[in-house]
């Protein structure tokens, strides 16, 4: 078989998918928060070690948040 870049998913990619689906959630109910705030508000220090911020990357990257010019996090 031919290896073209298709992996399966892994345990962690699933726990990113959940906590970037979290972090919407919080900022929706919430509304704008910096992320300091943010990461408390999803538990995200009991996370494991970078879940947060690779979540986080992930949904700027695909513009499920934006960061505004205040410095807090919206949903979009």
């Amino acid at each position: 078989a031919v290896d073209v870049g298709v992996h399966p998913p892994q345990a962690n990619d699933r726990q990113v998918a959940r906590g970037m689906q979290q972090l919407v959630r919080a900022l929706r109910d919430q509304g704008p928060l910096v992320p300091e705030m943010l990461a408390s508000a999803v538990g995200a220090p009991y996370w494991e070690a970078g879940r947060f911020e690779r979540a986080l990357a992930f949904c700027l990257a695909d513009g499920l948040l934006v960061s505004r010019p205040d410095g807090r996090l919206a949903a979009s």
